[in-house]
């Protein structure tokens, strides 16, 4: 069997890690990568009404179907194909499944992975990307306005009473899981270049450690 190698790529919100895990993606074409992104892993709110979607906290744990994503990792790694889910964020639910096939890299982003104990050990390059909170704040700001729609009150009440107290008590103190700290996210080249190497002489069986959890 050929082998499936896995970056986690996590980070604070607006912290550069989507940038960097398209950087890495470009850079490792070929032999081919795949991206994924934890927010697809959302559970299904549809049935909640639009108050109840309005008090959910998107950054705790709890909101996100970690068994399945665990389990699909696990399943890519191994080389079989997954139904991903596609989520829909203007209605916070499930719009449908898209069948995702395994490439020699697979590439996952978001910002609680490291802060998860059963897919720790399914990452082969465990990465943390580091930025300034009022840069990172900035770039959330301008994001959920522009992409989705949000108002600025809205986007500052969410920052204050979920996104932050959640990246203080588990995306922060994940970065000590880390292979690798990247500042800059995507425009670090020289840490695309370091990640993207690593990954190609992974492949070649240059570096033969499993994947674990690295310190």
């Amino acid at each position: 069997m050929k082998p499936h190698i896995i970056i986690g790529v996590a980070g604070g919100t607006g912290s550069g890690k989507t940038t960097l895990a398209r950087a890495l993606q470009a850079r490792l074409t070929p032999p081919g990568a795949l991206l994924l992104h934890q927010d697809s892993y959302y559970h299904d709110f549809d049935a909640c009404t639009e108050a109840e979607k309005e008090r959910i906290n998107f950054d705790d744990p709890a909101s996100f179907d970690i068994p399945l994503l665990v389990q699909h990792i696990a399943a890519l790694r191994s080389g079989h194909s997954v139904q991903q889910p596609v989520y829909d964020y203007a209605t916070h639910s499930r719009a449908g499944y898209s069948e995702t096939v395994p490439q020699p890299v697979i590439i996952l982003e978001g910002i609680l992975l490291l802060a998860i104990d059963d897919l720790r050990p399914l990452l082969d390059i465990p990465v943390f990307v580091s930025a300034p909170d009022d840069i990172r704040f900035m770039r959330r700001l301008a994001r959920d306005m522009l992409e989705r729609g949000r108002t600025r009150d809205s986007v500052y009440r969410q920052y204050l009473e979920t996104v932050r107290p959640m990246h203080e008590l588990y995306v922060e103190p994940s970065r000590r899981h880390a292979r690798l700290i990247v500042p800059e996210g995507g425009q670090n080249t020289v840490a695309v270049e370091a990640i993207a190497s690593c990954a190609l002489s992974m492949l070649n069986g240059a570096e033969t450690s499993p994947a674990g959890d690295h310190p």
